[in-house]
């Protein structure tokens, strides 16, 4: 039988969970998984539901928005691979971890292709059986550059972008066609420590701990909604390869986290945060 996910977010309301629960009866599926969640401050409830059995998805959103408050947003996602274009540009750590994840099955996604704006990657992203596009910046205006890219990937429908250290910011125009469908991951140094070398200025100050954070990407650099975030402890014996090592490892590990999350349809985006169900 099909597993599909029920996500709900509405207003909350006294009852909300019976009536779902009836309506789910009422249509034959069983209910494998489920979380609730009310966010106290918006009064606002979101809930994941996995169900099994063959279903009329037009009947049954209708049935269930008939039982919500109005303006409740629900929606029925299958279980399946998500189509994602993972985009790099020199550092082949993140890009790395995630070509071998997608060859032992353990992402839930199809990567369709690589984009960077370098080609020191694309020999390394073949190895793995992948398409890799080379799409150059120099010369080219940011919207150039972006257009370019869009002509490329647009044929795809895709479900969401990877930026596995991706060091180019995105326009405002480019980021609305794909709302809280572009992940980011970065060291979490910012802002103490912006620009170049970030490490190596950690390094300089020496920082007692090494974090990264994955988000969803909006028009604000680094402001979109957080996904996922870790950190480790370093003291003064760490050298700055043992620092770099030690960072990449935790983005590598933070974006794996948080790519599983998001392909597994486990978060909700409320404002500028995430409601996740694990």
């Amino acid at each position: 039988m099909k597993t599909h996910i029920l996500l709900i977010t509405c207003n909350d309301q006294t009852g909300i969970v019976a009536r779902v629960s009836g309506a789910i009866f009422q249509h034959g599926l069983n209910v494998i998984r489920n979380g609730e969640f009310v966010e106290q401050e918006s009064s606002r409830f979101f809930m994941r539901t996995e169900v099994e059995g063959d279903l009329d998805e037009s009947e049954l959103l209708n049935e269930l928005r008939s039982h919500l408050p109005p303006g409740a947003v629900v929606r029925l996602a299958e279980k399946r691979e998500k189509r994602i274009i993972v985009f790099a540009t020199k550092e082949p750590h993140c890009l790395g971890d995630l070509l071998v994840q997608c060859a032992f099955n353990n992402l839930n996604a199809e990567i369709l292709s690589v984009v960077s704006n370098h080609n020191h990657l694309g020999s390394f992203v073949k190895n793995f059986g992948y398409p890799f596009h080379h799409i150059p910046h120099k010369g080219r205006s940011r919207e150039e550059h972006e257009k370019a890219i869009l002509e490329l990937i647009e044929p795809d429908q895709v479900d969401y972008l990877v930026l596995a250290k991706y060091m180019r910011i995105l326009t405002p125009e480019f980021v609305a066609q794909y709302q809280n469908r572009i992940i980011n991951i970065h060291h979490s140094f910012l802002p103490a420590f912006v620009g170049a070398n970030p490490y190596c200025q950690a390094f300089q100050r020496g920082v007692k701990i090494i974090g990264a954070t994955a988000h969803f990407v909006n028009e604000g650099l680094d402001e979109g909604a957080i996904i996922a975030q870790n950190i480790s402890p370093i003291d003064h014996q760490f050298g700055l390869n043992e620092i770099v090592r030690t960072g990449h490892n935790i983005e590598k590990m933070v974006l794996a986290r948080a790519l599983h999350l998001v392909l597994t349809d486990r978060v909700f985006v409320s404002g500028n945060k995430t409601i996740i169900f694990d």
